[in-house]
């Protein structure tokens, strides 16, 4: 079960800004990314429901985590159905996100308090999921979007807690482009774990690279 509730999970997520969005089949490399991250003053991270027995990299990197990074917010992504969402909550998933907005997962989530962060592409969508209980709605995908979507949902609806994943680039012109236009928080993926470097295992450049974020995004938010 989720070791943060649903108010440590939401403030660690508005405070730091960003969230790593991350997907490998192996294990160990799962486990050096995330410590990695960590070690960059990463404290919520979001592993991807991609792959092959992905339940089961999940569960392995919920019990290091727990051991080796007890103050890292483990949450799990690309979760469409409820069912998979009660599996994950189960194996230590601390919040869930999807591509898609979906009341029967909004439904488990918040019978367990555990926050759904719904991919949404309307402002009807949005509204809906705000209605569900979502109190942070994930703007997908946010390079087909854009930022001026971001505004358009700001101006009627100024309460939205609104984060924005695809198109984020750990570059403080982008970031302060998605941040002016109203985001409460970003998820990076890609841009975030370049490939060459996760096969060379240079996680030393993560740490890195997940620092500089992390100072640009706090940065940002006093800002806003």
């Amino acid at each position: 079960m989720a070791r943060f509730n649903k108010l440590q999970v939401l403030e660690t997520m508005l405070s730091s800004g960003i969230i790593p969005v991350f997907y490998h089949s192996d294990i160990d490399v799962a486990k050096h990314v995330v410590k990695a991250c960590y070690e960059g003053g990463i404290k919520v991270f979001e592993f991807t429901n991609r792959g092959e027995f992905a339940h089961e990299i999940f569960g392995e990197l919920s019990k290091f985590i727990t051991k080796e990074c007890k103050q890292m917010v483990l949450g799990i992504g690309s979760v469409v159905d409820a069912p998979t969402a009660s599996a994950y909550i189960q194996l230590g998933a601390n919040f869930i996100v999807s591509p898609l907005f979906n009341p029967d997962i909004a439904k488990t989530a918040n019978r367990r308090l555990v926050p759904y962060l719904p991919g949404c592409g309307t402002v009807s969508e949005t509204g809906l999921a705000q209605e569900a209980g979502c109190d942070l709605c994930k703007i997908f995908p946010g390079d087909v979007l854009g930022a001026a979507f971001v505004k358009a949902i700001k101006a009627p609806m100024p309460w939205s807690m609104l984060m924005v994943t695809g198109g984020v680039k750990p570059e403080e012109a982008n970031l302060k482009m998605w941040f002016d236009a109203g985001v409460s928080c970003v998820g990076i993926g890609a841009n975030l774990f370049p490939k060459e470097v996760i096969a060379a295992g240079e996680w030393e450049k993560i740490t890195a690279l997940c620092k500089n974020t992390l100072e640009i995004t706090k940065k940002l938010i006093k800002q806003s």
